[in-house]
Parts: structure tokens; C-alpha cells; sequence
């Protein structure tokens, strides 16, 4: 039987991992009265989706960096530089416009979930011995199925969804274009099937994980943005597609390097202990929880039944104010899409888990593979 590169226990990788996209799809297929609503999300499924996987899974990015002392130590510089320069940077943009600071914040946005499927993927391929170009075509793949959807949303005009807020991304209409990035999608689709099927007959052999993450994200992309057009079937592809499979990630790296360093670190030792899991989500709804009542009480004013907003009496913020307040709201946004372009470029040894052991004289391999963005 072929090993396969699983990242954890397979159940785990699979459920909390490669599972999600496929799941969100499900759904959609099986109670389609709930999503034929083309704007807007009802109360409990924003709770669910926006505060408890959205908001959350940024605030993951804690047990990776401040709350780990070692790591904090080795990279103070970065961890104290990149929060202050994307304040400043903030403040800047949303001085000559709001709508300025969150078009720059969309876009940083996706580029940080496009990044995130192309480092499953890389991971997921790290025992392959394939020659270049079936690397190339993997990588191809993975940017055609994140790329050509947010093409189509810039070619194709404003869609029932936006990333943050309305019209926070650039359109320009053109057919033409349109039509060329299709064929060429379609195209690499069909030459990723063929490569694949060149391997497997050389082979006899095929990588389950890279396989799910490719395809989960081909049609992931694909039906949240291009095949609906809800707010509804947007929000759950995009937000459970990408935030629950880096949460685990989180939890997965956390029990490999955390739990037997309790002289170490005591509090990470008992966040992934056995018993640490609800430790481990408690503290990210409760963060989520607190950054999401601020957003309402200062910006949005949409949730008031959910949070003891002090809107209700009847402040209002000066939109001066709003210029510090807003960037400093997005802060742990700002900080999670840019420190996560450090923090998971790690070296190949990371990545051996308990049931990939390593054969005698193998040597570990001192190259970096990005986890994401």
C-alpha cells in the first residue's frame, strides 16, 4: 500500500482539511431554499461563519507566534515591525480613503487565500519525485482554479457578494477577455487531467491529499464565485473552505511541537494537550467575540441584538476618529495575511509526523516549502 503525505492522522487531514469544500457544496446541493437568498446572511449563519471561522481562524496565528516564546525570540523584529507598519500603512490609505483601504485589504486578502491553496498543495506534494514540469503543472493548476475566478468577477461586473465591502474590487467588462481567460482555464484543467493520468499509468500510484486539495479547490472557487451568485453560497465555500483547514493546520502543527515542551511553554503545552482542543477554540471565539462586538459598536452597527452595543444610546464616532479606529480594528486582519507569509515556510523536517518515519540514511531536506500565503 502507497503512504500517502498526510499532514496529521489522515481522519484529521481528510474531516478538517481536504473534507470542508466538498461538504459546503453538499449542503448547498441539498438545501438549496437556504441559499436563494441572493444578498445578504441571516443572524446564525453570520455567527457561525463570519465570527466563529472567519474572525476566528486569524487569531490561530497567536499559538504560531506571540504566544510562542521561542518563536517570538527568534523573530521579534518581524513580530513587532508588522504590526506597527500595517497600522501606519492603515491610517494612510483610509486618510485619503475608505474605500481606498479596504480595495488595498480585498486584494491583500485574496492573494493570502489564493497563497493558502498553493501551500496545502505544495505539502501535500512534498514526496513526489516527478520531473519539473509536473511540478509547474501542479502550481498551474492551483493559481488557474484561484486566478480565473476573480478574473471572472472583475470581467463579468459586480456580483450579489462582495470580499469586505461593495464595490471593494475593480470592474472592467470586457467579453473578449472573458472568453480568452475561459478557453485557458478549461485548457489547464484538461492538461493538469492529462498529466495526472500520464503519472498514474507510469506509476500506478496517486496522491490522494494533493488530489482533494486540488479538486476541492478547483470546484470550491469555481461555484462560490462564478456558478452562484449569493451572498450566502459565497460566504460558506469561501470563509469553511479556507479558515477550518487552517485552524486544524494550527492544532495539527501545535500537537507535533507544543505538547512535550512543558518546561517550555506551559500554557501552549496545555492548549494541545489531549484535553486542549476546547481551550484551544474558547480563546478564538472569545477574541472573535470581542473584535466583532468592537466592529459594531464603532463601524457597522448591523448586529446590535447580538452584541451589548453602545450604539444603541446613540453615539457616533467622528469620522475622524474613524481613520485610527478603522485600521486599528483590521490590525489583526492586516497582521495574519502578512506574518502568514513567514511564519509557515518551514523546513522539510516540520512536516515528519509520527507515522512517516525516516528510512535509514535519508537525509532531511534543508529546503522551505510554503504552508501559505
Amino acid at each position: 500500500m502507497v503512504r500517502q503525505p498526510w499532514i496529521g492522522k489522515p481522519l484529521t487531514d481528510i474531516l478538517f482539511i481536504l473534507l470542508p469544500p466538498f461538504l459546503c457544496l453538499g449542503v448547498i446541493i441539498l438545501f438549496p431554499s437556504l441559499f436563494q437568498n441572493t444578498k445578504g446572511i441571516p443572524d446564525a449563519a453570520w455567527v457561525v461563519l463570519i465570527l466563529l471561522v472567519d474572525v476566528a481562524h486569524v487569531y490561530s496565528t497567536l499559538y504560531r507566534t506571540y504566544f510562542d516564546r521561542q518563536a517570538f525570540r527568534k523573530q521579534q523584529t518581524i513580530l513587532l515591525s508588522i504590526p506597527f507598519i500595517g497600522f501606519v500603512a492603515g491610517v494612510m490609505l483610509y486618510s485619503v480613503s475608505s474605500l481606498l483601504f479596504w480595495r488595498v485589504l480585498a486584494y491583500v486578502a485574496i492573494f493570502h487565500f489564493i497563497r493558502q491553496q498553493y501551500g496545502f498543495m505544495r505539502v501535500y506534494s512534498r514526496q513526489e519525485k516527478h520531473p519539473q514540469w509536473y511540478r509547474l503543472a501542479d502550481m498551474l493548476i492551483i493559481y488557474a482554479a484561484t486566478i480565473y475566478p476573480v478574473l471572472f468577477w472583475h470581467l463579468n461586473g459586480p456580483r450579489n457578494f462582495n470580499w469586505f465591502i461593495d464595490r471593494d474590487l475593480f470592474y472592467f467588462r470586457s467579453d473578449q477577455l472573458l472568453s480568452f481567460f475561459t478557453v485557458s482555464y478549461y485548457v489547464i484543467i484538461a492538461g493538469w487531467l492529462t498529466k495526472e493520468l500520464h503519472g498514474y499509468i507510469s506509476t500506478r500510484r496517486i496522491n490522494i491529499p494533493k488530489w482533494l486539495i486540488i479538486s476541492g479547490t478547483v470546484l470550491s472557487w469555481y461555484a462560490g464565485i462564478v456558478y452562484f451568485n449569493g451572498d450566502m453560497a459565497f460566504t460558506l465555500l469561501n470563509v469553511v473552505s479556507h479558515g477550518v483547514p487552517y485552524m486544524a493546520l494550527v492544532w495539527l502543527y501545535g500537537k507535533k511541537h507544543y505538547t512535550r515542551s512543558i518546561g517550555k511553554n506551559r500554557f501552549l503545552a496545555l492548549i494541545f494537550s489531549r484535553y486542549g482542543l476546547i481551550l484551544f477554540l474558547g480563546i478564538l471565539f472569545i477574541l472573535a467575540f470581542a473584535e466583532e462586538g468592537l466592529w459594531d459598536f464603532a463601524v457597522w452597527k448591523e448586529h446590535g441584538n447580538l452584541f451589548p452595543s453602545l450604539g444603541k444610546q446613540g453615539w457616533e464616532i467622528p469620522d475622524g476618529a474613524l481613520t485610527f479606529i478603522v485600521p486599528l480594528l483590521a490590525l489583526p486582519q492586516i497582521t495574519h495575511y502578512i506574518l502568514d507569509g513567514f511564519i509557515w515556510k518551514i523546513r522539510q523536517d516540520d512536516f515528519r509526523w509520527s507515522n512517516e518515519v525516516k528510512k535509514p540514511g535519508e537525509a532531511v531536506s534543508e529546503g522551505k516549502t510554503p504552508v501559505s500565503g
